[in-house]
């Protein structure tokens, strides 16, 4: 298994495309100045030993070094020992509702964002339980099969948008169904929850049947409600509000009691989430009721450290960019590695 030990330190690579455009800036000012100065074919005769490409290729070298040494400092490492450890938690799959609904902004930033965010701080607070993702909309699948990665888990979360399903709707029974398939093999010992987020809106298919079913099972479905009854218009990602084929603006209600007949039909709680942090303390204090039972998971418990191979790449490349001259070296004419005239 490859990690990085201080992932935070990638952030630092968002520095190249700033340098880059600097680099940029720096030479057409400079190009300008020598235009305003003389004749640039006529300066060019002045300065035989001037280059244009090398200056770049030296740049180039510079900026793949710093990357390298950016990653370094984040320390990739390599698992190579994997280990089954047991733990004592719950096991918990959530399912998220991406439909395009889901965009309204009833709530900041927006109903899908929100969730996003209240996914996160959960995830933050678990210890030893084991999680897992799935999304729907007219349709459902499995995001993050369920496990101990709660790192990766928040990677994968950012990265969730409506586009991930391009058919349309609210299949909140096959999400229940998906989620309760994603636990594996029946285990009546194990405490497992299922945490449904969606505005409850077009539901196409027999959620409280199959919440019905997971109650059965053994599970609890915990339903959250994203959004407000008065309802919000859904943004077009253009300016503008969806409209219907009359042409009038589509306004997504939250449908509560929707969410509260699923809730009750898998022996779990409604909760309404807002701008507040309300729901995830309501929902946290319900799992915690769950009983914990023992969880055997497999981990990575040795890890090799991968960053001196970044770090020599990036020391050969500045010692290669060291012997690269700004200027032509006249002794070195008759090998034209740059194309240059």
């Amino acid at each position: 298994m490859f990690r990085f030990a201080h992932i935070e330190f990638l952030w630092l690579l968002l520095a190249i495309p700033v340098l880059i455009g600097v680099h940029i800036w720096i030479t057409r000012r400079k190009r300008r100045q020598l235009e305003q100065f003389g004749d640039p074919e006529l300066l060019a005769e002045l300065m035989p030993n001037a280059s244009k490409v090398r200056p770049h290729v030296k740049f180039a070298l510079q900026l793949v070094a710093l990357s390298l040494l950016i990653i370094a400092l984040a320390r990739p490492q390599y698992g190579t020992k994997e280990q089954t450890v047991k733990r004592q938690g719950i096991e918990v799959m959530v399912a998220l509702d991406i439909s395009n609904s889901m965009m309204a902004e009833d709530v900041a930033p927006n109903r899908l964002e929100r969730a996003k965010q209240m996914l996160s701080k959960m995830v933050d607070q678990m210890v030893d339980d084991k999680m897992g993702l799935v999304v729907f909309a007219g349709d459902a699948f499995t995001q993050i099969p369920i496990t101990c990665d709660y790192v990766s888990a928040k990677m994968y979360l950012q990265s969730i948008t409506p586009d991930l399903i391009p058919a349309q709707g609210t299949a909140i029974g096959k999400a229940i169904n998906t989620c309760a398939t994603s636990f594996g093999a029946e285990d009546s010992d194990k405490s497992r929850a299922i945490i449904l987020i969606t505005d409850g809106e077009n539901h196409e298919d027999d959620a409280k049947a199959a919440a019905q079913a997971a109650k059965e099972k053994g599970m609890h479905v915990y339903v959250v409600g994203i959004g407000k009854p008065e309802g919000s218009p859904i943004p077009d990602g253009r300016g503008s509000f969806k409209k219907d084929k009359s042409g009038q603006v589509v306004v997504s209600r939250l449908s509560e009691d929707m969410c509260r007949e699923i809730a009750a039909a898998g022996n779990g709680m409604y909760v309404r989430a807002d701008n507040s942090n309300t729901a995830s303390r309501a929902l946290q204090k319900e799992l915690d009721k769950l009983g914990k039972q023992e969880i055997e998971t497999k981990i990575f418990t040795d890890y090799n450290e991968q960053y001196q191979s970044f770090v020599l790449l990036a020391l050969l490349i500045l010692a290669a960019e060291f012997f690269i001259f700004s200027r032509k070296n006249k002794s070195l004419t008759k090998f034209n590695l740059f194309g240059e005239k």
